[in-house]
């Protein structure tokens, strides 16, 4: 019974038994994990605005955080509601008119080699099962706007009463449930500097390329730009890979108006801003953060993916960057 107390008395024991807690509780919970993840993302990006503004107008003048969260969480559901009313309808009807058109270069037979070649390669990898899912994904509004009610509503209320949430968890530091306490409090601090680092950083890529594409797209003429904005966009959130994705229905559209050529420049566009996001952004957004081996980035997206799903595509590498910091790996890059 004494060996036993000792046992469980050990930290690194206590941190195991923790994190065996944790993904309990996250199996138990599976069903709404799109609920908590989206909290997390739009919490920690809204506190970071919030930090920054405030930090920004306080050299000019004193203003409340509490007034800049107000005023943030308001131009947030201003700009929901404005674009639930006018752009929703075009994205839903843009997203199917797309949709049609990779479906019909998939499936009418082709005059050229080069692109019965391609349909072919995009038939085996069941492309138009993986295309059909996504926009089932996105079609499914209703149940994501009440989703993303919950998390605007919760996480406002969280950084409102920010300092209260925290001073009032503290009280379980000396509780009979201190220990928890104590692991929470650590990996949080993990979970905050590395997974929710990355995620920014990756939003911030996102941004970045989506910008970049859509204007390129638009001055080759391309259709359907609004359902492209989004599309990019989040494919931009999954490292390496979503830059492929995106560019197969980028591609199908870019032949049927174009040819062969347009396919071309649009390949060189996407080179040239991939080039810049690698060179010039990457190590500024980046810093001491490992720079992964491509053969990880796959093999992380992989199994990720299969164990998630399609959030496990966005999260997957933030996931590993945080077990890097837990486990204390050296996460300096080499040159």
């Amino acid at each position: 019974m004494v060996f036993l107390r000792e046992f469980f008395a050990q930290p690194v024991v206590k941190r195991i038994l923790f994190l065996l807690l944790v993904a309990l509780l996250l199996f138990s919970l599976r069903s709404m994990i799109n609920l908590l993840l989206l909290l997390f993302l739009v919490t920690f990006v809204m506190g970071r605005l919030e930090g920054v503004i405030t930090k920004g107008l306080s050299r000019f003048f004193p203003v409340s955080p509490i007034v800049v969260n107000i005023v943030l969480y308001v131009l947030l559901l201003s700009g929901l509601v404005f674009s639930l009313i006018n752009y929703v309808p075009k994205l839903v009807n843009q997203v199917a008119d797309m949709y049609n058109s990779t479906t019909h270069f998939l499936t009418a037979p082709q005059n050229n080699e080069t692109a019965q070649t391609v349909a072919a390669m995009l038939e085996k990898l069941d492309f138009q099962k993986y295309w059909g899912s996504a926009v089932n994904y996105i079609m499914k509004l209703g149940k994501w706007l009440e989703i993303i009610l919950f998390v605007i509503i919760l996480s406002f209320f969280y950084l409102l009463q920010r300092n209260k949430v925290v001073k009032f968890t503290m009280k379980f530091r000396d509780s009979k449930i201190g220990w928890l306490y104590k692991e929470f409090e650590y990996f949080g601090r993990k979970f905050t500097s590395s997974f929710g680092k990355v995620i920014e950083v990756q939003l911030l890529i996102a941004v970045f390329n989506t910008i970049l594409t859509i204007v390129g797209l638009w001055i080759f003429g391309f259709p359907y730009l609004f359902a492209l904005t989004i599309m990019v966009f989040l494919l931009s959130l999954i490292p390496v890979a979503g830059v492929m994705i995106s560019f197969i229905p980028i591609g199908i559209i870019g032949y049927q108006i174009g040819g062969l050529t347009l396919v071309l420049w649009t390949v060189g566009m996407i080179i040239v801003i991939h080039g810049i996001e690698t060179y010039i952004l990457n190590p500024k957004l980046y810093a001491q953060k490992t720079k992964l081996p491509m053969f990880y980035t796959f093999i992380i997206l992989i199994f990720s993916q299969h164990f998630m799903g399609i959030w496990g595509l966005i999260i997957g590498i933030p996931i590993f960057m945080f077990l890097l910091d837990v486990l204390d790996v050296d996460q300096s890059s080499e040159n």
